[in-house]
């Protein structure tokens, strides 16, 4: 391999892993190292009148920034902001944005969307619907502009695979967000249900639950009273494993299912 080679390949890991410690750092934050500042208080201050109208018709989207804030590279956030956005065109319509529940309340939307099924209002009177025009239309504002940031290597279809697993945040979540009071909630609503299900399904769920914190687990185990060493077992497997050794036609499978 040629050193111009190597440069760029070591580059591209130091991207690499600069964009792992980015993403770490997005998702829990520890309460211990930030401080949470103020920024917006969302007040309830009344009931809906309209179940239908103020509930079922409403729309949220993390795509809805207001100017100065982006979307992070966590890929459960740029998927949700394409998926949330499209579900409301088909749950709602292409205007869903105008309806009373969604619409700004407080500030002007500056934009050239108009027109489609049910448009609410006066649809931007007579200006122009073009960019650019002669008559004070909306424009661009590069100043709050989303940060760019560097990309590079090659784009595929591939397992995903990142050191910040699937149950680390779930265990972060447990550990460190929760009180005593939620964790004793959370425990309670999670073993009310899954009792009902079969053993070996009861099993493999709570091997997850350790696997994102072993007194998580422990705790469902209990509740369900499932063998805790079983559980244990189970989560040292791999997600193959652990499928095979619960899955149909397995020795749990062949046993009862089994309620507290």
């Amino acid at each position: 391999m040629s050193q111009e080679r190597k440069d760029k390949a070591g580059a591209a890991e130091a991207r690499t892993q600069q964009t792992r410690s980015f993403m770490q750092r997005v998702r829990v934050a520890s309460r211990r190292k930030h401080t949470p500042e103020e920024k917006v208080r969302i007040v309830l201050n009344q009931y809906p009148k309209n179940y239908f109208a103020e509930v079922e018709q409403s729309a949220f989207s993390p795509g809805n920034f207001v100017p100065g804030i982006a979307a992070s590279p966590d890929k459960l956030l740029q998927g949700r902001l394409l998926s949330y956005h499209d579900t409301h065109l088909h749950r709602l319509g292409p205007n869903y944005h105008l309806l009373p529940i969604n619409r700004p309340k407080a500030a002007k939307v500056n934009y050239y969307q108009r027109d489609g099924f049910m448009t609410l209002g006066d649809n931007s009177g007579d200006s122009p619907n073009y960019y650019p025009n002669s008559f004070g239309g909306p424009e661009p504002q590069p100043s709050v502009a989303e940060p760019p940031f560097e990309v590079s290597g090659q784009a595929a279809r591939q397992p995903y695979s990142h050191p910040n697993d699937d149950f680390f945040q779930a265990g972060e979540l447990y550990r460190r967000v929760m009180t005593d009071e939620d964790r004793e909630h959370l425990i309670g609503n999670i073993t009310t249900h899954l009792c009902n299900a079969q053993k070996r399904i009861q099993l493999r769920q709570t091997a997850i639950f350790y696997k994102a914190d072993t007194e998580y687990g422990r705790r469902v185990a209990e509740g369900l009273a499932l063998d805790v060493k079983e559980v244990e077992r189970l989560a040292q497997m791999s997600q193959e494993e652990r499928a095979k050794a619960t899955g149909s036609g397995s020795i749990w499978d062949r046993k009862h299912f089994t309620k507290r």
